[in-house]
């Protein structure tokens, strides 16, 4: 996602490349700039953003009072939201400084400074959610990192919970390779995305998927354990 902070602050972590720590704090400050003008211009990284987080905003609606955990809520835009509807949040992301502008946002969350790729903190495997969600953030792991990733997550589920996770996505590879031929100058290959077609191919015998397109390279799945 081009930004010379973003571009300047990569880091190999585990065989792939991510944005480190330095890299997220230089961003806080304009993170969310970044995201409403490429919304604004309907381009990709962020086309239909605003879309997604409000998909993901009504589906954890659905349950009043609900315990929710966010990977990666990075300023908080979407969990203040719904801390100010009552529910409980507990949040994980590693730049202290969006960790400090979503605070103000939400006093009483549980926010964790903590690396995502370490998977879960011991303290947040002991509960269980009605919502687990993640915008833009799973995308700096490989595919086959996300299917542990979600794997995991699902364990912590509560009997009716679900997964809520809002990124640059498509419905099939070709489809993402149209968009990067569209996006030249700007795609960014050390990144990730999703497919839905290979995603579910890959989770059919553990979970229920369905993906809602909301834009041209991006959108929402909804996953839910299978009831054995």
């Amino acid at each position: 996602m081009e930004n010379n902070a973003y571009l300047e602050n990569l880091s190999i972590v585990g065989g792939i490349m991510i944005l480190n720590k330095q890299g997220f704090d230089l961003w806080a400050d304009g993170y969310d700039r970044t995201v409403q003008l490429s919304e604004e211009n309907n381009q990709y990284p962020f086309a239909g953003y605003k879309a997604i987080l409000n998909k993901i905003f009504n589906e954890v609606m659905e349950v009043p009072a609900s315990t929710v955990l966010d990977i990666g809520f990075g300023t908080g835009v979407l969990t203040a939201k719904l801390y100010e509807h009552g529910h409980a949040i507990n949040g994980l992301d590693f730049s202290s400084n969006m960790i400090a502008i979503a605070k103000e946002k939400m006093p009483q969350a549980n926010l964790i400074e903590w690396d995502l790729t370490k998977g879960l903190p011991p303290a947040l495997l002991q509960q269980s959610y009605d919502a687990i969600v993640s915008t833009y953030v799973l995308h700096h792991f490989t595919d086959e990192q996300k299917i542990t990733y979600i794997t995991q997550l699902l364990r912590q589920l509560t009997p009716t919970g679900k997964i809520l996770i809002g990124d640059v996505a498509f419905e099939t590879r070709a489809q993402l390779e149209q968009c990067r031929q569209d996006s030249k100058g700007y795609w960014d290959d050390d990144e990730f995305y999703f497919v839905h077609e290979e995603l579910k191919a890959s989770l059919q015998d553990i979970c229920q998927l369905i993906f809602y397109p909301l834009s041209h390279c991006g959108g929402v799945f909804v996953i839910k354990a299978i009831t054995r």
